[in-house]
C-alpha cells in the first residue's frame, strides 16, 4: 500500500511535468511526515524517499534521532516559534517558513552560535486567507532585506500554500504570484540568483503547482493516508 501510494505520487509528478514540457528531474518530492511513525518513514526511505518535512519541532526530534542512520534531508515546514529555533536547527537543514523579522533574528543568532549556514525560504501568504501562515506579499521586500543582514542564513527560495478551494484558476493564481515574487526579487537583486526554489503544491493541487513552476511539492496524506 505504501509502495503503491509513493510510486503513484511520483507518476503524478512525472505526468504533470510532461504535460507542461518540464523535466521531471526539476521537481523534488518532499514527504510531509506529520504524525507518521519512524518505522513507516524507514520503509518509505527504502523505496527511495530522501526529503522529509516536519511541522512540529517536538515531533521531529525523536524521529530525526530514530532515523539517524539514514541519509535523510530534513526541512522544517511549519510555523516556527522563536523559542523553538535551537531545537529546529538540531535537525533541519532548511527552514521553509521564514515569515517575520523576529524569526530571522533568532535563526541568525543560533546559526552564528553554531557556526553553521542554514538554508531558508520566505513563506508568503499568497491566498490572503487568515488561516494561512506566511508574510503578506507586500512584505517580501522587507523580509529579504532583513535576511540580507543575516550572514548565516542563505535564501534558497520561497514557499506558499495554495488557496483552500477546488477552483483551479484561484489556486494557480496563488502559485503564479509566488513565482512572480521570486522572479522579481532575483531580477532586482533583493534575493540571490540562487534563490530559485518554489516550494508549492500538496496532495490535492500538485499538478497545478508544477504547471506554475514548482520545484518542490510537499505531500503527506496522498502517500501516508489521512492523518488521525
Amino acid at each position: 500500500m505504501l509502495s503503491e501510494s509513493y510510486h503513484h505520487i511520483l507518476e503524478r509528478m512525472h505526468a504533470a511535468c510532461e504535460a507542461c514540457g518540464r523535466d521531471p528531474q526539476s521537481v523534488r518530492l518532499l514527504l510531509a511526515t506529520k504524525t507518521v511513525q519512524p518505522d513507516v518513514l524507514r520503509n518509505v526511505h527504502a523505496l527511495g524517499a530522501r526529503l522529509f518535512g516536519e511541522n512540529r519541532v517536538q515531533e521531529a526530534l525523536p524521529k530525526w534521532e530514530a532515523l539517524g542512520d539514514l541519509d535523510v534531508e530534513w526541512h522544517f515546514i511549519g510555523h516556527l516559534q522563536t523559542n523553538k529555533v535551537r531545537d529546529a536547527l538540531s535537525f533541519a537543514t532548511c527552514i521553509q517558513s521564514v515569515d517575520r523579522p523576529s524569526l530571522i533574528t533568532a535563526l541568525q543568532q543560533e546559526a552564528s552560535k553554531r557556526n553553521i549556514t542554514v538554508n531558508v525560504m520566505v513563506e508568503v501568504n499568497t491566498s490572503g486567507e487568515a488561516s494561512k501562515a506566511g508574510c503578506d506579499p507586500s512584505d517580501v521586500g522587507s523580509i529579504l532585506a532583513a535576511l540580507s543582514l543575516a550572514p548565516n542564513l542563505c535564501v534558497v527560495g520561497f514557499m506558499t500554500i495554495g488557496a483552500n478551494t477546488d477552483d483551479e484558476a484561484t489556486v494557480r493564481a496563488c502559485f503564479a504570484l509566488l513565482r512572480t515574487l521570486r522572479d522579481t526579487a532575483i531580477a532586482s537583486g533583493s534575493a540571490p540568483a540562487t534563490a530559485v526554489e518554489l516550494s508549492m503544491g500538496m496532495s490535492g493541487d500538485l499538478e497545478w503547482a508544477i504547471a506554475e513552476g514548482s520545484t518542490m511539492v510537499r505531500v503527506g496524506s496522498a502517500v501516508f493516508g489521512s492523518r488521525p
